[in-house]
């Protein structure tokens, strides 16, 4: 029986990049001797096993051949007479095809260390071609190390692209494409995960909501980089700076879906396609089977971002709608999270990227205030129900008025103020 460290653990340290999970190859092992030394056999597709206190995964070396379509479509061979030369080649790409013995020698049968040094994600074979998931994969892994200056190599992206061309991307189930982008939208990069779909084709098979954005026109005076697509890669890249959170991410990636519908009568104005939005949105999380916290935050940033954006503006009736509209009376947090993402949205255009975001902190004073408001004062009074829920709100709306009335006060004194240069 022989051990090795496999996969991101190698790669990873290679790279100097952080990780938590190991992963390891046995090779010479038999299911039962396992079983006989404490670990835990988990999965019924192939042999792997939970070491008894580590918990870390054991797989048995194994090799697979292609019996179906899909990512599941595999037969797995795994016996004692399988090398571990043999078990890296099923694997996706040469940097993942790393294996560490227990004195710290690598085994590197493939060139994944010359690609880690040259910054190549490259396949291992044409094998690559047979598992569909692996479109998603490698789009990911750009994603993550898009910062390093990883690309993909042109045959590697080829194959993508005849792996798009195929069909097989339809076979692959909504739950495994909801957690591969899931995990894309939150690596260093998102914006690149969207590319390198885009690029090979997959986007308009996987999100076509979103590849439909590209080459939509914008007006030029709010948005100079004119092309819808391009402003919601340029917000990713803005949120991918203010928040760490994949909901925050996707919700960002949805917000314009309603422009990708607009009538080519009417564009490149987009009215009402914040409503237009909200239905794709949720047929889109429908279809992927997105956790509720995810439609919730996408939801709400498509249906009110305009409205976040003009907030110092608004009336006290709009604004408290705003809020509950997003969930923030209830859940508070939710007003931050709803602010960072319109803020991503904001500077997510040519030449705005480093402006301020005013409206969002606006809103927030604004929450801030009606939260200082003390309720038992109108259950003193005897209000129960609805009138109880009326008199709360014309509060709300008296303190939000105030707000403005201060701020508007504020401003008129400090345009008043002699500027430095004057005398």
């Amino acid at each position: 029986m022989n051990l090795y460290l496999v996969g991101g653990a190698v790669r990873d340290k290679l790279l100097g990049y952080p990780f938590t999970e190991k992963d390891w190859v046995v090779v010479g092992a038999t299911p039962e001797e396992m079983i006989e030394q404490g670990f835990r056999q988990v999965g019924s597709d192939f042999p792997v096993f939970l070491h008894p206190k580590t918990k870390e995964e054991h797989a048995l070396a194994r090799t697979e051949r292609k019996s179906g379509p899909g990512y599941k479509g595999f037969q797995c061979f795994s016996d004692t007479s399988v090398t571990l030369e043999e078990d890296l080649s099923r694997r996706d790409l040469t940097i993942n095809a790393i294996a560490e013995d227990n004195e710290g020698n690598l085994i590197d049968p493939y060139g994944g260390q010359r690609d880690i040094a040259n910054k190549i994600l490259r396949h291992v074979s044409d094998a690559f071609v047979e598992d569909p998931l692996r479109v998603l994969r490698v789009a990911r892994f750009a994603a993550r190390y898009q910062h390093l200056g990883f690309t993909i190599a042109p045959e590697t992206l080829a194959l993508m692209t005849a792996i798009t061309s195929s069909g097989e991307l339809q076979h692959l189930t909504p739950e495994r494409v909801w957690v591969e982008t899931n995990k894309g939208l939150g690596e260093r990069s998102p914006r690149t995960y969207i590319e390198v779909l885009r690029q090979c084709g997959a986007l308009k098979v996987l999100l076509p909501e979103v590849d439909q954005l590209f080459g939509v026109a914008q007006r030029a005076d709010y948005h100079p980089e004119i092309d819808t697509g391009i402003h919601v890669l340029m917000a990713l890249d803005q949120t991918a700076a203010l928040d760490d959170d994949s909901a925050a991410r996707f919700a960002v990636l949805v917000h314009d879906l309603g422009k990708g519908i607009t009538p080519k009568d009417v564009l490149p104005k987009h009215s009402g396609h914040e409503e237009r939005g909200v239905e794709l949105v949720n047929a889109l999380c429908d279809r992927l089977k997105a956790p509720n916290r995810h439609r919730e935050l996408a939801v709400a940033v498509t249906r009110y971002h305009l409205l976040c954006h003009k907030a110092p503006q608004l009336g006290p009736v709009t604004i408290l709608k705003l809020l509950k509209g997003i969930g923030a009376m209830r859940q508070p947090e939710k007003l931050a999270q709803f602010i960072r993402c319109c803020e991503a949205d904001a500077r997510g255009r040519l030449g705005f990227e480093n402006t301020s975001y005013d409206s969002g902190v606006w809103l927030q004073q604004a929450f801030l205030a009606i939260q200082s408001i003390d309720n038992r004062e109108f259950i003193q009074q005897g209000l129960t129900g609805g009138k109880l829920g009326d008199a709360i709100d014309r509060r709300r709306q008296d303190v939000i008025a105030g707000l403005k009335e201060k701020k508007l006060i504020e401003k008129k004194l400090g345009e008043k103020q002699p500027r430095e240069d004057q005398p």
